[in-house]
């Protein structure tokens, strides 16, 4: 079996929350796997909620995460004309457009209930891969921009120009004002799904600003990586654990940009090294190890995130 298959095997086995399903499943749109994407879909729908919130399990009080699941779902009814899909993407839309609460100037919150001494008023910068590219997608390319821009003006760092992780928006300060690298990966992977879109919908202007900030993102991110390729868990905090999935969402990034012409061909070394080092990271189970690990983030382990962040650096390199 080749390392690919393994990692997405293995990828599959794992336990998945609401967004863990949606970014495994964002993972096979992009390796091709079209059998594998519907049936993901499915089960994303058989547990949508009836404010439609999909692949809920148990108590998720994320308002953001199951959204990650909203191209699947559209995907799946374009693969199978099933209404079925159809209706399960229009009240994901729905959900987010109506009934989501958000801020004063319309960033959607990422969770809804309180946690961990924090409000249910949180702006997180891994919610740039999740509502942004799903409203793209559904035709609602505004709203997408507004979101993600809404997202990166609250934890936007003007000094490193990366983004810090959580905004408590009921206190008005940082819940975690740390530079989170996995993080700035997810909002790499979110700009560059939301500027594709852009320019596929033929709003160039658009594209070209998203194209910007993505650049900068990415310029930002590079100035912390390691001779290895990998970035520590806190960008800038060299005394925090390695992380290696932020570093397989850069490659990835670089990779299709290179490949569609978006990016210059200069940051390829910065990918391969990435490449090299999480190649040797995956066991003889198709585990990427030396990430920032589930269920908490906060020490080295595994995640599903891991895996897809490997599936789709290994897709973008191929092609």
């Amino acid at each position: 079996m080749d390392l690919y298959k393994r990692v997405r095997d293995s990828m599959m086995a794992m336990q998945r929350n609401s967004r863990e399903q949606g970014i495994a499943a964002q993972s096979l749109l992009e390796a091709g796997e079209s059998e594998l994407i519907v049936m993901m879909a499915h089960n994303a729908v058989t547990r949508q909620t009836k404010e439609g919130k999909l692949g809920i399990i148990g108590d998720d009080w994320a308002i953001t995460d199951p959204v990650a699941n909203g191209e699947a779902v559209l995907r799946a009814f374009e693969l199978t004309e099933d209404k079925f899909y159809e209706n399960a993407a229009n009240k994901m839309l729905e959900y987010l457009m109506v009934y989501a609460p958000h801020t004063e100037d319309g960033v959607i919150f990422y969770n809804e209930k309180s946690s961990g001494g924090f409000s249910s008023y949180q702006i997180r910068a891994d919610s740039c891969c999740t509502a942004p590219p799903f409203l793209a997608v559904m035709g609602e390319l505004n709203e997408a921009t507004k979101h993600l821009f809404g997202i990166m003006n609250y934890l936007r760092d003007e000094a490193s120009g990366c983004l810090f992780h959580i905004f408590d928006a009921c206190t008005g300060k940082f819940a975690r004002r740390e530079l989170w690298a996995t993080g700035n990966g997810l909002a790499l992977f979110g700009i560059a799904k939301v500027l594709v879109e852009a320019r596929s919908q033929g709003d160039m202007l658009t594209y070209e600003t998203l194209l910007q900030t993505a650049n900068e993102v990415l310029d930002s991110m590079l100035k912390y990586q390691r001779d290895d390729g990998i970035f520590h868990d806190i960008l800038d905090k060299p005394d925090t654990f390695t992380d290696g999935t932020a570093a397989m969402l850069c490659a990835a990034f670089i990779y299709r940009g290179i490949k569609e012409g978006w990016l210059e061909r200069k940051y390829k070394q910065n990918a391969e090294k990435i490449r090299k080092t999480m190649d040797k990271a995956v066991d003889g189970f198709g585990i990427v190890r030396g990430v920032c690990g589930a269920p908490d983030f906060r020490s080295q382990g595994t995640s599903v995130e891991a895996q897809a962040a490997w599936i789709m650096m290994d897709v973008w390199a191929k092609k």
